[in-house]
């Protein structure tokens, strides 16, 4: 089912969002070198860092879309969403993603520089807040509040609550979570550019540190809330973590250079 490839495709955003931001950005420049790393590795660790951010955020908005017309236009969801055209859509906003994580190359460190923030990089942080949250959260207010209205409308025999399918309560619930989580994030970031800068005022340099701890805590808890909620998410997980051989003659001659690396696998 295409949201099952939209649940992969999330996933993996995820855990490229944990890679960049904690294992790159956090782990190896501090814990591991422990040394100052050249300008330009970092920034370029800062565009995939917000390249991981803009899929991980746009497939959950494909996610909500894709549940939106499954319950509300069932007739032309057949039409519209097939594996196919859902693997070339996740193709497509990851390169999106990647692009648009370019201009944030000189993206301004909060922590690191002392200049207040130039009229560019107050336009990378209100673009950031706008395409990674307001916009999103547009989104998912307006197709979430159709969809359960919706579903109020069908109702249950004797006049019960409509039973939600589980891919439903799944978007309601990681829609919920990415709200409530990130909007600590766009608020501190704001009140940085207009209120207090983080090297002036220790209390908002604390809260940008929380802000950012509880936005990743949301990449973090989608992984377990697909398990969680989709058993066919479990199986699937499990496939891939076994990814035991088929049951079949092995080739006589082992592959040849790059014959492993021939077909790569898809993302999610």
């Amino acid at each position: 089912k295409s949201s099952y490839w939209y649940l992969l495709a999330l996933a993996t955003s995820d855990i490229l969002t944990q890679v960049f931001i904690i294992f790159v950005g956090f782990i190896l420049q501090t814990a591991i070198l422990a040394r100052a790393l050249p300008s330009a590795f970092t920034h370029a660790v800062t565009v995939l860092e917000f390249a991981a951010n803009h899929a991980s955020t746009w497939v959950t908005v494909l996610l909500t879309v894709d549940r939106y017309v499954a319950l509300c236009h069932p007739l032309r969801y057949r039409a519209l969403s097939y594996p196919r055209r859902t693997r070339r859509i996740i193709a497509a906003v990851f390169a999106a993603a990647l692009a648009t994580g370019i201009p944030f190359y000189w993206w301004l460190d909060a922590w690191r520089d002392a200049d207040p923030p130039t009229a560019l990089d107050r336009a990378l942080k209100w673009a950031h807040c706008v395409t990674s949250y307001f916009l999103p959260c547009g989104i998912f207010l307006a197709t979430n509040s159709v969809v359960i209205r919706k579903l109020k409308r069908r109702g249950r025999p004797g006049g019960r609550r409509p039973l939600l399918s589980k891919s439903t309560a799944l978007l309601l619930a990681v829609t919920a979570v990415f709200v409530v989580l990130w909007a600590p994030r766009a608020v501190v970031m704001m009140c940085h550019l207009y209120v207090a800068s983080v090297r002036r005022d220790w209390r908002v340099h604390l809260a940008l540190d929380v802000a950012n701890m509880v936005a990743m805590l949301s990449t973090t808890l989608n992984f377990f809330l697909y398990c969680f909620v989709s058993q066919t998410f479990r199986r699937a997980v499990g496939e891939v973590l076994r990814a035991h051989p088929r049951h079949g003659p092995r080739p006589a001659n082992p592959p040849g250079p790059g014959g492993i690396w021939a077909a790569p696998c898809p993302p999610g």
